[in-house]
């Protein structure tokens, strides 16, 4: 690095632009969107540490990035003291701008007392001490970030590498540990929490996660969210299930590469029916293949679709996750999927108590009389995806087509979203046989310790907003163990779109009674 290190400060920012290493892109930007990229490519580690992909992505990446628009602040191959510097231009850039920050960072990362660190090339890491000394903290960038007064910041960490450092020694973990987005941040890592990620094929010029991630930027009107979808199943189809990557998100507005931040927009009933008719039509050439292909292209085509939850559901029964789950800081467990854990012989038992009176008014009893194919039957008629999805209503016998996402199929975790439609047919009463359609929006809106008389559990707390065709409007919050990947306790409050009093009810868990281990 010509001995850069030894200037002083303000020489080396100086000697760092002259070298290349450090450049602003001047490319024009939309009105009142100032858009700055830090881009961190680590390859050159010594010996064994050493990376192939790293700086290519990282020149690759602030390529697309400069002609979407972005002012791109690019190192390479960079000490930390050289990190250091790229943080505090990048934040001295944006600040006061109200602009949109964003993070790529390619290279050696690992986890320590549930920080991420980035690995400088010249770290030389022996113990755990030496980490917080030699290595650069997440939370420098996020802080600049937040001190400059970004409307909104994207952080990309393709940095889970199986390296050398994570011996123990000098880690807590292998990957990088789990973190929440601030508000008005979007955080995507290569691989989920906990697990490792490839740096790509022998010969190839990108890692796995980054070479994905280049080609859908290359589709710049795509929503954030739909790229990183994408990037997601793509990975994952081609790592057959051992790389899935992971985003965490508490973005409110939408954004697109090419022109900045959107509002969202929400379709009109006419809208929405047409479009669901159109997938559905395409669900059903496909909903009982036995091989997975069908289903990823699926979610290629429509990453935010209504039934998108049932393909990826459908993905997660074929080509099972191989990633490992991570028990994040608050004890919880994290992974890339939402999975039911019954077994045959299994005994729940709920009671449901009416809001209005505080009486008793339902005990119900699921019994789980097997497990088979990615369902579970319960006596009485009620069937559940493995993924916790309805197929058939255990309390109505009402059937699903596609099944009813209540949960988000790819994984728990704080902020996710997800949207689901279903074709549903009435199993009991006067209109029994009818066809109509269920449609739903959840989110998780936090991770919560609760008691109820079967015990203490820690939980997702997930609300589900539904409507259906008789403009039956409910709130459905729920605590789901995601151990078991099932509900410990619920609020509901349903309410007719002709008016009357609300439906409102809660319900406990009051005992579970395990099968035989098989």
């Amino acid at each position: 690095m010509m001995l850069l290190k030894k200037l002083p400060h303000q020489l080396l920012a100086t000697a760092l632009c002259a070298a290349g290493l450090l450049t602003f892109s001047a490319t024009a930007q939309a009105p009142n969107d100032v858009r700055i990229a830090l881009i961190i490519g680590n390859s050159a580690y010594p010996g064994n540490m050493a990376l192939a992909n790293p700086s290519n992505d990282a020149k690759d990446m602030a390529a697309t990035l400069r002609n979407l628009g972005f002012g791109v602040i690019e190192v390479l191959d960079a000490s930390k003291e050289q990190i250091a510097i790229a943080i505090e231009r990048t934040g001295r850039n944006l600040s006061g701008k109200q602009g949109i920050g964003l993070l790529f960072y390619a290279g050696h990362g690992l986890q320590l007392d549930w920080r991420n660190y980035m690995v400088p090339v010249d770290a030389k890491l022996n113990s755990a001490a030496d980490v917080p000394k030699q290595a650069v903290d997440i939370e420098a960038v996020m802080n600049a970030f937040k001190n400059a007064g970004n409307r909104m910041n994207i952080v990309v960490l393709d940095a889970c590498r199986d390296n050398p450092f994570a011996d123990g020694k000098t880690s807590s973990g292998k990957g990088l540990a789990p973190l929440d987005a601030p508000t008005g941040t979007f955080l995507a890592y290569a691989t989920a929490p906990g697990n490792v990620a490839a740096d790509g094929a022998i010969g190839s010029k990108n890692g796995l996660y980054t070479g994905y991630l280049l080609q859908e930027l290359q589709k710049p009107t795509a929503s954030i969210e739909n790229v990183f979808k994408r990037v997601r199943f793509a990975v994952r189809k081609a790592s057959n299930g051992a790389q899935i990557p992971w985003e965490t998100t508490s973005l409110e507005d939408d954004f697109v590469f090419n022109s900045g931040i959107k509002k969202t927009i929400r379709l009109t009933d006419e809208e929405k029916e047409k479009q669901f008719d159109i997938e559905k039509a395409e669900w059903d050439t496909i909903k009982d293949s036995t091989s997975a292909d069908p289903f990823y292209a699926f979610v290629q085509k429509y990453p935010s679709g209504h039934i998108t939850q049932s393909a990826i559901a459908m993905i997660g029964r074929l080509n099972e996750a191989k990633t490992k789950s991570f028990i994040d800081k608050s004890g919880i467990e994290v992974r890339s999927s939402s999975v039911v854990k019954l077994r045959a012989g299994d005994s729940l038992e709920y009671v449901r108590t009416d809001d209005y009176t505080k009486r008793e008014v339902l005990r119900r009893k699921p019994h789980v009389l097997r497990v088979a194919e990615g369902m579970v039957y319960f006596a009485g008629g009620g069937t559940l995806t493995i993924n916790a999805e309805s197929v058939i209503d255990g309390g109505t016998n009402h059937a699903y087509d596609p099944p009813r996402a209540n949960l988000p199929v790819d994984g728990l975790e704080l902020g996710k979203r997800w949207k689901a439609r279903s074709s549903m047919t009435l199993g009991s009463g006067p209109s029994a046989g009818q066809k109509r359609w269920t449609e739903s929006e959840g989110r998780v809106l936090g991770i919560e310790t609760v008691t109820v008389p079967a015990g203490t559990y820690k939980t997702y707390k997930v609300e589900n907003k539904r409507i259906n065709a008789w403009s039956y409007r409910e709130t459905d919050t729920t605590w789901i163990s995601p151990e078991m990947g099932i509900s410990v306790k619920r609020v509901f409050e349903g309410r007719s779109g002709w008016g009357g009093n609300a439906d409102r009810w809660s319900e406990e868990l009051i005992s579970l009674k395990r099968g035989p281990a098989t």
